[in-house]
């Protein structure tokens, strides 16, 4: 038997045991509907029309769109400043929010001396505040820093084609050569998402990620809709 025979049996026998773990719940066999790309996160800056013209004069200039439909990569760049570190030439993406946030690796924030919690973009509530510096301006946030959670975008075909819907929870096998599982991967649903799943570079870095790494849902997470 060779190496890959191996690995395809073991593979099985995971997807065996987590579909009994979760109760065997209605629908996920739809769940094994093919594969899904992932993507590493790395850290970056949601930014308002405001404070972008805080920093920059000017709203954010296109530089090359990103694998959601209708993000792009901005031409603008910022420094990260915590109490302990700073971060030079960080990713600014647009197009611009209702409010500014900061997106980090756990990793990040010991670099720069805050403690954010885990959490799904937009719930910036409670979290810490940062320094945001351009050549032209620089801007202190009250709150805004996260860890982003690890997350599914789906578009509303592949939803339906998976069996899911908005903000269900799903455990996610990675298929590197240092296989990993995520637990509680939140899936969320639009017209306007690509396929994607999105981890930070911690999380990429542990399980060996490398461009063309896919995902393979195996089941509901405990307590998951």
């Amino acid at each position: 038997m060779n190496e890959q025979a191996i690995k395809d049996i073991l593979a099985d026998v995971v997807r065996k045991v987590l579909a009994e773990e979760c109760g065997g719940r209605p629908g996920s066999a739809g769940m094994d509907a093919g594969p899904i790309p992932v993507e590493i996160s790395a850290r970056h800056v949601h930014l308002s029309l405001q404070d972008a013209i805080a920093l920059f004069g000017a709203d954010l200039h296109p530089e090359r769109p990103l694998s959601q439909p209708g993000q792009f990569l901005s031409a603008e760049r910022v420094r990260l400043i915590g109490p302990k570190g700073v971060m030079d030439n960080v990713a600014v993406l647009g197009p611009t929010r209702t409010a500014s946030q900061v997106e980090i690796s756990k990793t990040d924030a010991r670099a720069l001396g805050i403690n954010p919690p885990v959490r799904q973009s937009g719930e910036t509530a409670q979290t810490p505040g940062i320094i945001l510096a351009s050549s032209t301006g620089i801007l202190g946030l009250s709150q805004g820093v996260i860890v982003a959670a690890r997350h599914i975008h789906m578009h509303t075909s592949d939803a339906r084609r998976f069996g899911l819907k908005d903000k269900d929870m799903v455990d996610v096998r990675l298929e590197t050569e240092r296989p990993m599982i995520l637990k509680d991967v939140m899936v969320r649903v639009g017209d306007n998402f690509a396929l994607s799943l999105h981890i930070d570079a911690d999380e990429g870095n542990s399980a060996g990620w490398k461009p063309g790494t896919e995902g393979t849902i195996i089941g509901r997470s405990r307590g998951g809709t």
